[in-house]
């Protein structure tokens, strides 16, 4: 008997064929559509982040001052010796840093303002028909509050010299309410130490909208004074006299607090330096000077103290001498090695202390 055969086949995936070549072949014949669309990079930007709250970020300045406890505790020393040194000082030697503070934040802020050109702007007024008069009269502003007026938390709209105009929208943010805000911050802050609130202030300034008219050089000077708010002598803590770096921005508040006290910690040395070879420079003036009589030389040495430049007609209008003795008691200074000329021309001469 012959055997029979099943046609059938022996598994149910032999009967319905291979799904993938199916598949693959279906899509074989769809020759003519679009093949798949690749994932494309995303370029559209973050939405907008929730600003973090006062409470979080009070919560981590206070622990970058916990951090940083024992080089904060070097530099409010530094501070304080400084502070010290400019109360025993004469007067004119707190004029001299903050003349020397002004110049250097306006070379941070991109003004550029020279000692000499500042000193004659603030003694007589006098500006180059080339220079910047706006760049001028911050560093004017500067100056004055570096060396006296209330303090910026007694009132910033009066520190600051700002006011919203007078047709301001209704709808519009005012002056008031964001430098309410900053006031607000610096408030909840006033457990922490003077030099780590100033920082504090600093880094929230452009944050609380008061940047838009002079920017950085408002926030260095508020912060200036309010770290230097509980001194007796200095009416400023000086932040750049040393260097731009402890200005610098950018990092969590640990990076910037160290930046900020490192700066601090330059400034306040390059200071105390720059007093010391002042002090013994005056000893050994009024020395050299003791042999001239009359009331011009006295009054000359006031005026080199107190300004880093001086030109003839600034020493006749401070001093109140004539011109002709103010310039006589100039080349006898200069000729005994006191003052050194510095523009090395016939016309326009400056000098300073030959410290």
């Amino acid at each position: 008997m012959k055997p029979y055969l099943s046609v059938l086949p022996d598994s149910p995936d032999e009967a319905l064929g291979d799904p993938e070549g199916r598949e693959q072949a279906s899509e074989d014949e769809l020759w003519f559509l679009p093949g798949p669309m690749d994932e494309e990079p995303d370029y559209l930007l973050p939405g907008p982040s929730s600003e973090p709250s006062e409470t979080s970020v009070v919560a981590a300045w206070a622990r970058a001052e916990a951090g940083c406890a024992a080089r904060l505790a070097r530099v409010a020393g530094r501070l304080g010796a400084l502070d010290d040194r400019l109360r025993r000082g004469p007067s004119g030697w707190r004029h001299r840093l903050a003349l020397i503070e002004a110049a250097e934040l306006s070379w941070f802020v991109g003004d550029r303002v020279s000692p000499d050109r500042l000193a004659l702007w603030i003694a007589l007024r006098l500006s180059g028909a080339q220079e910047d008069s706006g760049a001028l009269s911050r560093v004017g502003w500067a100056v004055r509050r570096l060396t006296g007026g209330p303090g910026p938390e007694a009132g910033l709209a009066d520190f600051l010299d700002r006011r919203d105009s007078e047709n301001i929208a209704d709808d519009a943010e005012r002056f008031t309410d964001r430098a309410d805000g900053w006031l607000a911050f610096m408030g909840a802050a006033r457990h922490f130490h003077p030099i780590t609130r100033a920082c504090l202030g600093f880094h929230l300034w452009s944050l609380a909208g008061l940047g838009q008219h002079g920017d950085r050089m408002e926030a260095a000077v508020t912060a200036g004074r309010i770290a230097a708010a509980e001194g007796k002598g200095g009416i400023f803590a000086p932040v750049a006299m040393g260097g731009a770096g402890g200005l610098r921005a950018g990092g969590p508040p640990a990076e910037r607090l160290i930046r900020w006290l490192d700066g601090m910690d330059n400034a306040c040395l390059a200071a105390m330096r720059h007093l010391d070879d002042l002090e013994i420079w005056s000893t050994r003036v009024e020395t050299a000077m003791s042999v001239l009589s009359g009331r011009t030389p006295p009054a000359l040495r006031a005026v080199l103290t107190e300004w880093p430049l001086v030109s003839a007609p600034m020493a006749e209008t401070l001093s109140g001498a004539s011109r002709a003795a103010v310039q006589r008691n100039l080349a006898w200074m200069e000729a005994h090695g006191l003052i050194c000329e510095v523009t090395g021309q016939g016309r326009f001469r400056m000098w300073r202390a030959a410290v």
